[in-house]
C-alpha cells in the first residue's frame, strides 16, 4: 500500500495540476498544489511504516516547514525576475536547506508554530511580488510524463530517508518542495518566469488549508487510529480551502 501511494497517487495527482492549469491558468495550479497532495500522501506513508506516534510528530514538523517552503518561494520569485530556470531553483533549495536547518535546531510548541506560519502566510504574497508574463504558450504536452516521474522520485526519496531522519526531520523532508520544484521548475522553463511567480503566489494560498491539514494531524494521530485522523485532517483542510476561495471570490 505504501509503495502504491508514492508511485501512482503523487504522479497521478501532479498530472491533475498540471492539467488544471493549462486550463484555468496558474492561480488555479497553484491553489490547487499546495493543497496536501504531496505530503499528505508521504505522512500517510510514514504513518503506515513507522506508526502514529512518529507520524504525529512528523506532521508538527512539517507544519513548521511551511516556513521553510515560504522561504523557497520568496528566493525562486526573486531570482526568476533575472536570472533562468536553473540559477532559480538552486537558490531556492539552497535557500531551503539552510532554512530546515534553522528550524531544526529550535524548538516551537506546536499552536506557536501554527501562529509562525499563519503570520508568515500573510506575509509572503508581498515579498514574492510578481512578474510581467512575457511568454503565455502553454506547456508542451509531452513534459507531462517528466514531471509525473520527478513526483514519483522525489516521494520514493523522502520515505526511503524517513526511519534514517527520525520523526522531526522526516517530516520537514515530508514539505520538501516536491510541487513546487517540478511544477514551478517545469512552467518556468516553458510558460516563463510570469507564469511560475503567479503560481507560486496561488500556492500560498493554499498553504493555509495545508497548515491546518498539518495541525488536526498532530493533534490526532496519537489519540485516534490512522483513517479518522487523516479523514478528519482532509476534511478540515477542504473545508478552509473552499472557505478561504469563497471569500476571496467575494472580495473581487
Amino acid at each position: 500500500m505504501p509503495l502504491l501511494l508514492k508511485l501512482l497517487l503523487v504522479p497521478s495527482l501532479i498530472a491533475a495540476v498540471t492539467l488544471a492549469g493549462r486550463r484555468w491558468g496558474p492561480k488555479v495550479a497553484g491553489w490547487l498544489s499546495a493543497f496536501p497532495i504531496v505530503s499528505g500522501p508521504i505522512l500517510l506513508a510514514i504513518a503506515l511504516e513507522q506508526g502514529s506516534d512518529f507520524a504525529a510528530t512528523a506532521a508538527a514538523n512539517t507544519l513548521l516547514a511551511v516556513l521553510a517552503i515560504l522561504v523557497f518561494s520568496v528566493a525562486y520569485a526573486r531570482v526568476a525576475k533575472r536570472q533562468g530556470v536553473f540559477a532559480s531553483m538552486t537558490a531556492a533549495l539552497l535557500a531551503w536547506a539552510l532554512s530546515v536547518a534553522l528550524l531544526r535546531s529550535l524548538e516551537f510548541p506546536l499552536w506557536a508554530g501554527f501562529a509562525a506560519v499563519l503570520a508568515a502566510l500573510l506575509a509572503a504574497p508581498r515579498l514574492i511580488g510578481k512578474i510581467d508574463a512575457r511568454k503565455t504558450s502553454a506547456a508542451p504536452a509531452r513534459d507531462l510524463p517528466w514531471r509525473m516521474a520527478a513526483g514519483a522520485f522525489l516521494t520514493l526519496a523522502v520515505t526511503a530517508a524517513a526511519a534514517q531522519m527520525g520523526p522531526r526531520l522526516s517530516g520537514m523532508f515530508a514539505m520538501f518542495p516536491v510541487m513546487s520544484t517540478v511544477l514551478v521548475g517545469f512552467s518556468h522553463r516553458s510558460s516563463g518566469p510570469g507564469f511560475a511567480v503567479d503560481l507560486l503566489r496561488g500556492m500560498v494560498r493554499g498553504y493555509y488549508a495545508f497548515a491546518v491539514f498539518c495541525l488536526v494531524l498532530a493533534l490526532l494521530l496519537r489519540a485516534q487510529p490512522l483513517a479518522p485522523a487523516f479523514l478528519a485532517a482532509t476534511v478540515c483542510a477542504l473545508a478552509v480551502q473552499l472557505g478561504l476561495r469563497a471569500a476571496m471570490a467575494r472580495l473581487k
